[in-house]
C-alpha cells in the first residue's frame, strides 16, 4: 500500500502523451523526488521540457519494444506507469503486427524489467476496446491485460505488484474526436460523424489520473480497476459543441468504420461476475484458479452475471449536461475565448 507519493521515484512510459503530461504534473505537485519520461519522440520530449521546466523530470529516449531501453529507464525507480501504446484504431488495423510488438511484447518488456529491477508497483493502462474486441488495437490491449494477469498468477512471490486500469474515451486527449470537431467548427466545415447514435464513455484526463493513482494505492497483483463513467451519443456530443460555439449543427455522416462498434464495454458479464464494487470504481481480481483444465469438468464456474457495463446501458448524458462537461475542459474554454476575441 502506498501511503505517500512524496520523495518517490517514478517512471512513465509514453510520458509525452496527454495522460503522461497530466500525471507528471500531478506527481511533481505531490512532491515526487524524480519523474522519468520514456518515449521515442525527442521532439515531444524537448517541447515538454520547455513547458514543465523542472529538474526533477528526466527524459529517456527509447522504445518499450527494446527491453534494454525499459530496463535502463526503470532502474532505481519505485513506481511505473505504462502508458506507451499504439492507440489509433485505423493504424492498428493496417499494421496489426506493429500493434502486437508495442502493445503486447512491449508491455511484457515493461513487466519483466520492473520485476528484474525490483520496482514496487506497476500499473498498465488499458481501454474499453479490450472488452469483446473487434479491432487489432483492442485485441492487443486485451492481451496486454493477460500479460499482467499471467505475471500475477505465475509469480505469487513477485517483487513487483502488477495491475491494470481500464477506461473509456479521455476527453480532448491526443487523437480524440473533440479536438477534431472543434477544428471543423472553426473552419466552418460539417462535422464528420461516423454514426450519430454511436455511444462512448466520457472521462476527463484528471479522472483517468485519479483511477491510476487509486490502482497504485489499492491494487493487488493481477487486478483490473475500472472507473464507472457516463456516456453520450456522438450525435449529441457534436450538437453540444456546435451549441457552445454558436453555429448550426451540420454533420457529414460517414457510417461505422472498420474496427468500430456501436457501443463500447468497460466491464463484461464475466468481469462483473467476480468484481467488487467500490462506488466510483470496480475492482476485477485475477482469476487465480488452477489452470489444470481437467478440474473444470467438476469445478468450473457457471456464474456469468446478467449483462455487461457498456456505453449503451450506463447513464446517458443529454446535450445540456455534455455542454457543462465540455466547459470544464481548459482546452475547450481556450478555443471559446479565442473565438470570442
Amino acid at each position: 500500500m502506498i501511503s505517500s507519493l512524496s520523495d518517490r521515484r517514478f517512471l512513465i512510459t509514453g510520458g509525452t502523451g496527454s495522460f503522461g503530461q497530466t500525471m507528471v504534473r500531478r506527481l511533481l505537485d505531490a512532491g515526487a523526488s524524480e519523474v522519468r519520461v520514456l518515449s521515442r519522440d525527442e521532439s515531444k520530449q524537448d517541447a515538454m521540457r520547455h513547458r514543465i521546466r523542472d529538474d526533477r523530470v528526466r527524459y529517456y529516449v527509447g522504445d518499450v519494444r527494446d527491453y534494454d531501453s525499459v530496463a535502463k529507464a526503470s532502474r532505481d525507480t519505485e513506481f511505473v506507469f505504462h502508458a506507451a501504446a499504439l492507440k489509433q484504431v485505423p493504424s492498428c488495423e493496417f499494421f496489426p503486427l506493429e500493434a502486437l510488438r508495442t502493445n503486447v511484447l512491449g508491455s511484457a518488456n515493461v513487466v519483466d524489467a520492473c520485476e528484474r529491477n525490483g520496482v514496487e508497483a506497476l500499473v498498465l493502462l488499458s481501454t474499453d476496446k479490450a472488452v469483446y474486441p473487434v479491432n487489432a488495437m483492442g485485441m492487443t490491449k486485451a492481451l496486454m491485460e493477460k500479460v499482467a494477469q499471467a505475471h500475477a498468477r505465475n509469480n505469487p512471490a513477485a517483487r513487483t505488484r502488477v495491475c491494470c486500469v481500464r477506461y473509456g474515451n479521455v476527453m480532448y486527449s491526443r487523437g480524440s474526436v473533440i479536438p477534431l470537431f472543434i477544428d471543423q467548427i472553426r473552419k466552418g466545415t460539417p462535422l464528420t460523424v461516423t454514426e450519430p447514435t454511436m455511444t462512448r464513455f466520457l472521462m476527463s484526463l484528471e479522472e483517468s489520473v485519479d483511477l491510476v493513482e487509486h490502482a497504485f494505492r489499492h491494487g493487488q497483483p493481477g487486478d483490473i480497476f475500472i472507473r464507472k463513467a457516463d456516456a453520450c451519443t456522438i450525435g449529441d456530443l457534436a450538437t453540444a459543441l456546435c451549441n457552445l460555439f454558436g453555429v448550426p449543427v451540420k454533420m457529414n455522416v460517414l457510417g461505422i468504420r472498420h474496427g468500430e462498434k456501436l457501443y463500447e464495454t468497460l466491464a463484461s458479464r464475466e468481469d462483473l461476475s467476480r468484481a467488487e464494487d467500490f462506488g466510483e470504481f470496480l475492482r476485477v481480481p485475477v482469476d487465480s484458479r488452477d489452470l489444470n483444465y481437467a478440474l473444470y469438468f467438476d469445478e468450473g464456474s457457471v456464474d456469468r452475471g446478467t449483462q455487461d457495463f457498456n456505453s449503451h446501458n450506463t447513464r446517458r448524458l443529454v446535450v445540456p449536461e455534455i455542454e457543462s462537461l465540455l466547459l470544464n475542459l481548459p482546452e475547450v474554454r481556450a478555443h471559446l475565448d479565442a473565438v470570442a476575441a
